[in-house]
């Protein structure tokens, strides 16, 4: 079934002028100032509309609408509609019967944009004309040559490449966090006492000296003899103090305080 093709109006003028044009002297064109433009022979509406590709000028009665007579336009500018050569309100339009017959009259205008109206609304049908031609060649075009296979062949795969992304490395399972080596002192274990003497660089460490257990501080009942310190550790402290009585017991300790 063909596809039903509808009409369309595309421009609508609502006074016209029909002139009688006398015949053509010469290939110089038509003339306005050669009609009797205070005379005109019909007075109506204009109507132009589409149908495919084909415009059609129809001159009608304003009232009634009656058809006075019609121009079908196949192509713009043509032999079908002239513009004349001394103004811009005026055309020759060739008319048509529907038989064969046909006749060439005068159109014009009253108000310039009327006419400037009726020129735009034909060269814009015509435009529409070519570009859906110009279309219709370049789907044939297409439909001729051969498509591309643009798919993907079998085993075959694209690799993207995704920039200013890093990747973190994640450690192995069961991997200790290794610990940062720093040039730091650890903490002093607890229960130790403050103020613990720090050796200079480079002089060796002095050995620890032996401390009493807490329990044999705190134990009053031990015989003098088991408490008594050793000489190598008092030294002329407990010598001084052998050597006389309250007074000399004074100035020893003094004087082993100073010799310490």
């Amino acid at each position: 079934m063909a596809e039903e093709v509808y009409e369309s109006v595309i421009c609508v003028k609502p006074e016209v002028h029909v002139y009688r044009i006398p015949p053509r002297a010469s290939n110089r064109g038509y003339r306005a100032a050669d009609w009797k433009l205070d005379e005109p022979a019909w007075s109506g509406r204009l109507r132009i509309t589409a149908k495919g590709n084909v415009a059609f000028i129809k001159l009608e009665d304003k009232t009634s609408g009656e058809l006075f007579a019609q121009a079908p336009v196949e192509q713009y500018p043509g032999t079908v509609v002239e513009a004349v050569t001394d103004s811009s309100r005026y055309f020759v339009v060739r008319i048509e019967d529907g038989n064969g017959r046909h006749a060439f009259i005068g159109l014009g205008f009253a108000d310039r944009g009327d006419s400037f109206d009726f020129n735009v609304a034909l060269q814009d049908h015509f435009k529409w004309v070519r570009q859906e031609s110009e279309l219709a060649k370049q789907e044939a075009n297409q439909s001729t040559a051969p498509r591309l296979d643009l798919g993907f062949k079998e085993g075959q795969t694209i690799k993207i490449n995704i920039g200013n992304i890093k990747k973190k490395d994640n450690p192995p399972a069961g991997a200790s966090k290794s610990r940062p080596a720093g040039g730091g002192l650890l903490p002093p274990p607890p229960g130790a006492k403050g103020g613990a003497f720090v050796p200079p660089p480079g002089a060796p460490n002095p050995a620890p000296s032996a401390q009493p257990p807490s329990a044999a501080l705190l134990d009053f009942g031990e015989s003098p003899g088991n408490a008594k310190p050793s000489a190598d550790l008092w030294g002329d402290f407990t010598t001084a103090a052998s050597s006389g009585g309250n007074g000399g017991s004074n100035d020893a300790v003094h004087s082993g305080w100073v010799q310490f």
